[in-house]
Protein backbone atom coordinates (compact mmCIF):
# COMPACT_ATOMS: atom_id res chain seq x y z
CA UNK A 1 0.00 0.00 0.00
CA UNK A 2 2.46 2.46 0.73
CA UNK A 3 4.94 1.91 -2.21
CA UNK A 4 1.50 2.04 -4.56
CA UNK A 5 0.81 5.45 -2.34
CA UNK A 6 4.47 6.56 -2.96
CA UNK A 7 4.09 6.27 -6.49
CA UNK A 8 0.57 8.24 -6.58
CA UNK A 9 2.49 11.03 -5.36
CA UNK A 10 4.54 11.32 -7.80
CA UNK A 11 2.09 10.53 -11.14
CA UNK A 12 -0.55 13.30 -9.28
CA UNK A 13 -3.29 12.31 -11.79
CA UNK A 14 -4.92 8.96 -12.07
CA UNK A 15 -6.89 8.69 -15.29
CA UNK A 16 -10.44 7.10 -15.13
CA UNK A 17 -11.31 4.96 -17.84
CA UNK A 18 -14.55 3.35 -18.93
CA UNK A 19 -13.94 0.23 -21.79
CA UNK A 20 -16.15 -1.13 -23.80
CA UNK A 21 -14.40 -3.35 -26.05
CA UNK A 22 -11.22 -4.65 -24.71
CA UNK A 23 -9.20 -4.02 -28.21
CA UNK A 24 -8.89 -0.09 -26.87
CA UNK A 25 -7.09 -1.20 -23.82
CA UNK A 26 -3.78 -1.48 -25.57
CA UNK A 27 -3.70 1.82 -27.49
CA UNK A 28 -5.14 3.98 -25.04
CA UNK A 29 -2.38 2.49 -22.19
CA UNK A 30 0.20 3.51 -25.13
CA UNK A 31 -0.94 6.75 -25.97
CA UNK A 32 -0.93 7.15 -21.79
CA UNK A 33 2.59 5.99 -21.70
CA UNK A 34 3.50 8.59 -24.57
CA UNK A 35 1.65 11.32 -22.82
CA UNK A 36 3.84 11.03 -19.83
CA UNK A 37 1.09 9.27 -17.66
CA UNK A 38 1.83 5.77 -17.00
CA UNK A 39 -1.25 5.43 -14.94
CA UNK A 40 -4.98 4.03 -15.61
CA UNK A 41 -7.80 3.05 -13.19
CA UNK A 42 -10.01 0.70 -15.60
CA UNK A 43 -13.38 1.19 -14.25
CA UNK A 44 -16.14 -2.14 -13.34
CA UNK A 45 -18.29 -0.08 -15.51
CA UNK A 46 -18.44 -2.50 -18.66
CA UNK A 47 -17.38 -6.42 -19.12
CA UNK A 48 -14.47 -5.71 -20.65
CA UNK A 49 -12.69 -4.52 -17.52
CA UNK A 50 -11.47 -7.53 -16.81
CA UNK A 51 -9.80 -8.22 -20.08
CA UNK A 52 -8.50 -4.67 -20.23
CA UNK A 53 -6.56 -4.79 -17.15
CA UNK A 54 -5.13 -8.24 -18.14
CA UNK A 55 -4.01 -6.41 -21.41
CA UNK A 56 -2.70 -3.38 -20.15
CA UNK A 57 -0.76 -5.50 -17.46
CA UNK A 58 0.73 -7.80 -19.50
CA UNK A 59 1.74 -5.22 -22.56
CA UNK A 60 3.05 -2.47 -20.26
CA UNK A 61 4.07 -3.93 -16.76
CA UNK A 62 5.21 -0.11 -15.90
CA UNK A 63 2.27 1.43 -15.86
CA UNK A 64 0.23 1.50 -12.14
CA UNK A 65 -3.01 0.00 -13.28
CA UNK A 66 -6.07 -0.15 -10.82
CA UNK A 67 -9.49 -1.11 -10.72
CA UNK A 68 -12.63 1.50 -9.67
CA UNK A 69 -15.95 1.08 -9.73
CA UNK A 70 -15.48 -2.19 -7.84
CA UNK A 71 -18.68 -3.13 -5.55
CA UNK A 72 -17.76 -6.72 -4.31
CA UNK A 73 -15.00 -8.85 -2.97
CA UNK A 74 -15.40 -10.36 -6.36
CA UNK A 75 -14.67 -8.05 -8.58
CA UNK A 76 -12.15 -6.63 -6.13
CA UNK A 77 -10.68 -10.42 -6.69
CA UNK A 78 -10.64 -10.59 -10.33
CA UNK A 79 -9.44 -7.40 -10.25
CA UNK A 80 -5.98 -8.55 -8.56
CA UNK A 81 -5.95 -11.80 -10.55
CA UNK A 82 -6.05 -9.70 -14.05
CA UNK A 83 -3.17 -7.90 -12.53
CA UNK A 84 -4.09 -4.84 -11.15
CA UNK A 85 -2.25 -2.89 -8.31
CA UNK A 86 -4.74 -1.37 -6.54
CA UNK A 87 -8.70 -1.07 -6.18
CA UNK A 88 -10.76 1.89 -5.87
CA UNK A 89 -14.33 2.05 -5.10
CA UNK A 90 -17.46 4.94 -4.96
CA UNK A 91 -17.97 4.46 -1.92
CA UNK A 92 -16.85 2.72 1.50
CA UNK A 93 -18.37 -0.47 1.61
CA UNK A 94 -17.35 -2.58 4.75
CA UNK A 95 -17.32 -5.95 3.41
CA UNK A 96 -15.66 -5.10 0.18
CA UNK A 97 -12.79 -3.12 1.91
CA UNK A 98 -12.63 -5.65 4.61
CA UNK A 99 -11.87 -8.17 2.61
CA UNK A 100 -9.24 -6.10 0.34
CA UNK A 101 -7.22 -5.27 3.74
CA UNK A 102 -7.50 -9.23 4.48
CA UNK A 103 -6.10 -10.27 0.99
CA UNK A 104 -3.44 -7.43 1.57
CA UNK A 105 -5.18 -5.46 -1.76
CA UNK A 106 -4.50 -1.66 -1.50
CA UNK A 107 -7.71 -0.27 -1.89
CA UNK A 108 -9.02 3.49 -1.87
CA UNK A 109 -12.41 3.66 -0.71
CA UNK A 110 -15.09 6.71 -1.88
CA UNK A 111 -15.87 8.86 0.71
CA UNK A 112 -17.61 12.39 1.16
CA UNK A 113 -18.05 12.96 4.88
CA UNK A 114 -16.81 12.45 8.58
CA UNK A 115 -18.61 9.14 9.15
CA UNK A 116 -17.19 7.18 5.76
CA UNK A 117 -13.69 9.10 7.33
CA UNK A 118 -14.36 7.38 10.52
CA UNK A 119 -15.25 4.33 9.31
CA UNK A 120 -11.68 4.66 6.77
CA UNK A 121 -9.81 5.23 9.73
CA UNK A 122 -11.11 2.15 12.03
CA UNK A 123 -10.16 -0.06 9.61
CA UNK A 124 -6.07 1.51 8.81
CA UNK A 125 -6.77 3.28 5.97
CA UNK A 126 -5.84 7.11 5.42
CA UNK A 127 -5.86 7.79 1.89
CA UNK A 128 -9.09 7.90 0.76
CA UNK A 129 -11.31 8.97 -2.65
CA UNK A 130 -13.39 11.98 -2.29
CA UNK A 131 -15.77 11.57 -4.63
CA UNK A 132 -17.47 12.89 -6.33
CA UNK A 133 -15.29 16.35 -5.73
CA UNK A 134 -16.89 19.10 -7.09
CA UNK A 135 -20.75 17.98 -6.71
CA UNK A 136 -19.44 17.18 -2.45
CA UNK A 137 -17.95 20.62 -1.82
CA UNK A 138 -15.07 20.68 -3.89
CA UNK A 139 -11.63 21.66 -2.51
CA UNK A 140 -13.30 23.81 0.49
CA UNK A 141 -15.02 20.71 1.41
CA UNK A 142 -11.63 18.54 1.80
CA UNK A 143 -10.06 21.26 3.20
CA UNK A 144 -13.11 21.51 5.87
CA UNK A 145 -12.49 17.70 6.43
CA UNK A 146 -8.67 18.39 7.01
CA UNK A 147 -9.05 19.68 9.81
CA UNK A 148 -10.08 17.52 12.64
CA UNK A 149 -8.56 14.70 10.13
CA UNK A 150 -5.02 15.34 10.04
CA UNK A 151 -3.88 12.26 9.03
CA UNK A 152 -5.97 11.53 5.98
CA UNK A 153 -4.75 11.87 2.46
CA UNK A 154 -7.12 12.40 -0.03
CA UNK A 155 -7.65 11.82 -4.26
CA UNK A 156 -10.55 13.64 -5.22
CA UNK A 157 -12.55 12.75 -8.22
CA UNK A 158 -15.88 13.64 -10.14
CA UNK A 159 -15.69 17.21 -11.98
CA UNK A 160 -12.20 17.03 -12.04
CA UNK A 161 -10.19 19.16 -14.92
CA UNK A 162 -7.81 20.59 -16.45
CA UNK A 163 -8.71 23.76 -15.32
CA UNK A 164 -9.63 23.18 -11.88
CA UNK A 165 -6.73 20.52 -11.55
CA UNK A 166 -3.95 22.77 -10.53
CA UNK A 167 -5.85 24.31 -7.86
CA UNK A 168 -6.64 20.64 -6.05
CA UNK A 169 -2.75 19.53 -6.17
CA UNK A 170 -1.87 22.63 -4.52
CA UNK A 171 -3.34 21.12 -1.38
CA UNK A 172 -1.08 19.13 0.28
CA UNK A 173 -3.19 16.63 1.83
CA UNK A 174 -4.26 16.12 -1.78
CA UNK A 175 -1.86 12.80 -2.79
CA UNK A 176 -3.22 12.73 -6.42
CA UNK A 177 -6.76 13.78 -8.84
CA UNK A 178 -8.79 10.71 -10.54
CA UNK A 179 -9.81 12.33 -13.56
CA UNK A 180 -11.48 11.44 -17.46
CA UNK A 181 -11.41 14.59 -19.34
CA UNK A 182 -8.19 13.49 -21.09
CA UNK A 183 -9.85 9.43 -21.47
CA UNK A 184 -13.20 10.80 -22.73
CA UNK A 185 -15.95 7.77 -23.72
CA UNK A 186 -16.35 9.46 -27.34
CA UNK A 187 -12.26 9.53 -27.50
CA UNK A 188 -11.50 6.00 -27.08
CA UNK A 189 -14.85 4.74 -29.00
CA UNK A 190 -13.70 6.78 -31.95
CA UNK A 191 -10.05 5.17 -31.52
CA UNK A 192 -8.92 9.58 -31.27
CA UNK A 193 -5.47 7.96 -29.61
CA UNK A 194 -3.72 10.73 -30.87
CA UNK A 195 -5.89 13.16 -28.96
CA UNK A 196 -5.69 11.45 -25.47
CA UNK A 197 -2.10 11.52 -26.09
CA UNK A 198 -2.56 15.26 -26.51
CA UNK A 199 -5.03 15.66 -23.73
CA UNK A 200 -2.78 14.05 -21.21
CA UNK A 201 0.77 15.62 -21.90
CA UNK A 202 -1.28 19.27 -21.21
CA UNK A 203 -2.00 17.30 -18.18
CA UNK A 204 0.86 15.95 -17.16
CA UNK A 205 2.40 19.89 -18.28
CA UNK A 206 -0.13 21.06 -15.70
CA UNK A 207 1.42 19.50 -12.87
CA UNK A 208 4.76 19.69 -13.60
CA UNK A 209 4.23 23.66 -13.56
Amino acid sequence: MLNMIEQLKHIRIVPVVVLHDPVNAKPLAKALCNGGLPCAEITFRTEAAVESIQIISREFPEMLVGAGTVLTPAQADQAMKAGAKFIVSPGLNPVMVKHCIKKKYPVIPGINNPTGIETALSMGLTLLKFFPAEASGGLEMIKALSAPYPQIQFMPTGGINLENLHTYLAFDRVTACGGSWMVKDELVKAGNFKEIQQLTAEAVRTVRT
